[in-house]
This record gives C-alpha cells, sequence and structure tokens, in this order.
C-alpha cells in the first residue's frame, strides 16, 4: 500500500484486514479494534475505539441465576459484543487513509477467495476448532497440514459486501442477518445499526522526557502510562540486568493496577485514574529494598499487534483481537466470521460499574501505545498482545526505549517478566501475587527479587511475555523491530 502511493493507515488498514483472514485464530473481522494514529506535524494524536457493546438481551442476573460466577468464555453467545472491527476499519479509512477501501481490501480478499498457505501456528490452534460449525475452512479433505492452501470463500463475500456497501454491507447484510439468528434474541437490530467506532481523547503523560499515549477506558492502556510516570521518578538502575531493575518496575505495575477491576469500565475517568494526586502516594510507597505492592487479586489469547509508518510523518499502532483464542468457538451463518469473546471482561457481580448489561462496553485488555518528543513529533509506536500482560510488557518497552535509549531489536528482545501468569487472569485468579521470569532473564533478578520479598516463578522456555512490535522515529529515519518470540511477524521496510 505504501509503494502504491498510500500512508500508514492505508498499511494498517491492509494489513489488518489480511490479519483477519489469515490468523483467525487471533482475530478478525468479528472482534475489536483500537488504534492511535500520529498525524504530520505533531500534536496530540487521534484515538479510535471500534468496541463492541453487549446486545439489548445481555443479562448478568440470568447468568448468574444458572450458577455462573463469570461470562462462560466458550459455546456461548452471551460471551460476544456487537464485534467493532468494520467500523474501526471504515473510521479510520475515511479520516486518514488515501487510497480506495476496495484497494485497501483487495489483498484480503484475493487471500479468502483464491487461498493462503497455512502457518504453523494456524494449523496447531486448528485442533481447537476441530468440531465447530461453521470452521469446514479450516477441515479441508486430508486434512490440514503447514503450507496447504487454506481458503475461505464466505469471508471473502463478506469482505466483498464490505466494499460494495460500506458499513450496510456488513451490519446490515448477511453478516448482521446471521449474527441476530445465532445470537436468538440476544442482539437486536437496533444494535447492529449503532455505529461502534469513536474517535475519542486519547490519555496521555510526561515520562522521561517525552509524552507517551494511548487509548481511553474502556481500556486498560493507562495502566503502562501510570507505570510509566512513577517509574521515571524512582532510580531506575543503569543496567536491566540488575534485580532492582526489575524489582522496581514489577512494584510500579502492581501499585498501578492492584486495583483494576474495581475501577476500569466503560464510564470511568481516564485522566483521573492518571492523576498525580492518586499516582503520587503509589509511587512514595515503592521501597527500593522490599515488596510492598498489595497482592495481585487473588489461556491462550487471540490478540495481534500492528504498527505502520511513512515518510510523511504519520503513524498507526493499531491492535485488534478475538479476546480468547478462536473467541467463543461460534462462526456467524454463513459469513465464515468467527465471534470474539471480549465479553470476559464484563463483572457478573449485581451493581459492578462492569456489570453485564445491554449496550455496555467491557474492560478491554487491549492497550496500544505511541510516543511523541517534547515538540509533539514521533518518537515510537509501541505494542504487544497478551492479555491483562500488556500494560507490564509496555512498560518495560518504554523504560528501555525512552530511559535507557535502546533502539527497537534491543528493547523488543530483552527479556521479560510479567505478573502472575499473564493471559486474561492476573487481576481476578488466586496466586498471582508471583513475578515470572521468562527463560533466559538476567540471572541476578530471581535471586534478587526473592530477597525483596517477591516470590518468583520461572516461566518454560516459549511461554507467552508478549509479542510486541516498536518502530522509532529518530533524526528522521525510521527503524523497527518485530518479537523474534513470535512464530509469525515481521518488521519490512522500504
Amino acid at each position: 500500500m505504501l509503494r502504491a502511493g498510500g500512508n500508514a493507515a492505508d498499511a494498517a488498514i491492509a494489513t489488518s484486514a489480511v490479519l483477519a483472514v489469515t490468523t483467525q485464530h487471533m482475530c478478525g473481522l468479528g472482534g475489536d479494534l483500537f488504534a492511535l494514529v500520529h498525524r504530520p506535524g505533531g500534536g496530540v494524536p487521534g484515538a479510535l475505539a471500534a468496541v463492541g457493546r453487549a446486545g439489548a438481551g445481555a443479562s448478568a442476573a440470568a447468568l448468574r441465576a444458572e450458577g455462573h460466577r463469570v461470562v462462560p468464555l466458550r459455546g456461548d453467545v452471551r460471551a460476544a459484543t456487537v464485534p467493532g472491527c468494520v467500523d474501526g476499519w471504515l473510521a479510520l479509512h475515511e479520516r486518514d487513509a488515501r487510497l480506495p477501501l476496495a484497494d485497501l481490501l483487495a489483498p484480503a480478499l484475493g487471500y479468502a477467495r483464491h487461498g493462503f498457505p497455512a502457518a504453523p501456528l494456524l494449523v496447531q490452534a486448528a485442533a481447537a476448532v476441530a468440531d465447530v460449525d461453521g470452521a469446514d475452512d479450516y477441515r479441508p479433505p486430508g486434512g490440514l497440514a503447514v503450507g496447504r492452501l487454506v481458503r475461505r470463500p464466505a469471508v471473502a463475500e463478506t469482505l466483498e459486501s464490505v466494499v460494495d456497501e460500506g458499513r450496510d454491507g456488513f451490519y446490515g447484510g448477511a453478516f448482521g442477518a446471521g449474527l441476530l439468528e445465532l445470537g436468538a434474541g440476544l442482539f437486536s437490530e437496533d444494535d447492529l445499526a449503532a455505529p461502534l467506532a469513536r474517535w475519542v481523547e486519547p490519555l496521555g503523560v510526561r515520562a522521561w522526557g517525552h509524552d507517551v499515549w494511548t487509548v481511553p477506558p474502556p481500556s486498560q492502556g493507562y495502566l503502562a502510562l501510570a507505570g510509566a510516570w512513577m517509574a521515571d521518578g524512582l532510580d531506575l538502575p543503569d543496567d536491566p540486568a540488575e534485580p532492582a531493575w526489575a524489582h522496581l518496575l514489577a512494584e510500579v505495575a502492581r501499585w498501578a493496577a492492584h486495583d483494576r477491576p474495581e475501577v476500569l469500565h466503560e464510564g470511568a475517568d481516564g485522566a483521573a485514574l492518571l492523576a498525580a494526586d492518586r499516582l503520587a502516594p503509589r509511587r512514595a510507597a515503592v521501597d527500593p529494598d522490599r515488596c510492598t505492592a498489595p497482592a495481585v487479586g487473588t489461556e491462550d489469547g487471540g490478540t495481534i499487534y500492528l504498527c505502520a509508518a511513512d515518510g510523511e510523518g504519520r503513524a498507526v499502532s493499531l491492535i485488534q483481537s478475538n479476546a480468547a483464542g478462536w473467541g467463543c468457538h461460534l462462526v456467524v451463518p454463513g459469513t465464515g466470521v468467527f465471534l470474539h469473546n471480549r465479553g470476559l471482561g464484563f463483572s457478573l457481580d449485581d451493581g459492578h460499574p462492569a456489570e453485564l448489561a445491554p449496550g455496555r462496553r467491557p474492560p478491554h485488555t487491549l492497550s496500544p501505545a505511541l510516543v511523541t518528543g517534547a515538540d509533539g513529533s514521533l518518537a515510537h509506536v509501541v505494542g504487544t498482545m497478551g492479555g491483562d500482560m500488556q500494560p507490564q510488557v509496555v512498560l518495560q518497552l518504554l523504560a528501555r526505549l525512552l530511559h535507557h535509549g535502546r533502539s527497537p531489536g534491543a528493547a523488543v528482545s530483552a527479556p521479560r517478566w510479567v505478573l502472575g501468569t499473564g493471559g486474561f487472569e492476573t487481576w481476578t485468579a488466586a496466586g498471582n501475587d508471583h513475578v515470572s521470569l521468562e527463560a533466559g532473564a538476567p540471572g541476578a533478578w530471581a535471586a534478587g527479587l526473592e530477597a525483596r520479598g517477591h516470590r518468583v516463578r520461572s516461566m518454560p522456555p516459549g511461554a507467552n511475555v508478549g509479542h510486541a512490535h516498536v518502530i522509532s522515529r529518530r533524526d528522521g529515519v525510521l527503524a523497527g523491530a518485530a518479537d523474534p518470540r513470535a512464530l509469525t511477524g515481521a518488521a519490512i521496510g522500504l
């Protein structure tokens, strides 16, 4: 798209659409999307929240009556909200893209119609939906194998309807009709008619001489910014291999997020969550010699992160997700589109501000970030997959990029820690009052953290600590890195 005369927004939309076709186990047209956009000339970035709402028939009381304590993740359409991805593409295209929508969706349409080679991770993941109705694309005669072409004709037709009719071709077309059928009263025509993508005011803090930005609630992105603000006022070691580095960042991450389940909901005031008078006492409670932060509340994910930047100074930080892998394991009839299970973010507690209810948007793990210099110029676009751990990974990347001046490649490939087991259970599951260290982490981290009172666990090789990507701009030169931990990922420059 860049070679064709498009900009970073064109590149991001086209890439997002291709991934929606080729990596359905991680994202798709049936999920949600957030994006941050830096425009030429600098200034406050645009923040796009394409987040679905619960259907008119949603009821926490009904789930409680059935004995559920949390929203059921799989095999139950009540885990789904109206997906915002397509609305997000259209909003980003209208405001920032240059090329026709048909051009941007053409590569995805081609892969859906003519096929794409199955990647190793897709083949591995496909076993989870072997018995799901509508997952025929992943059950070719003779079985799915690495490199074998996967064709998705129904998804091609769905994309064609978006090209031909825009929003009405998706939400008012076969997908909308299929969602109403699948929901059996959960969703209404009014739910589908209401636009889901909104341009909102981003959240920002000053840290390490830069302005760090993210999208506001219901995203948990404020946690990365809160951690960066607090860490900027601490005496971080010059060498990240020292255990004090991991200790201090883990402490600010815990202090920033220990009350996340109580305070994060769609109506939360993001600026208030980042207010200095709220964060300063938490930073003051951090002890360099011992663990003081409150213990954290006692699956495999399905998310992609991508970023794009162009020579004009425009950049996009975009994250798109099914929530958990393959979403709720339900396919909208006649479309080939899997529904996400982003409803997992809702609470079933009576009276909770994030309680499942009609028209509400759930708390979201998706946490893209963008960094500008003091003059408003682009410095970095940053993000990762990884459920609840996303702000923790972004915090570590920001510290390495901004405080230590590391290159994108060095920052992305450096060892990481995460609180608990990561995934979607960091703030809700018992036993997550520990710090997990990636295989290959500095040898001094474990002993140093334990000496300060942390419970420490070593993660096996290949365990999920996020798959992050970064693009940096310095002196007019772009540099980027894709996470070497990912089985599927790429950093490409022109």
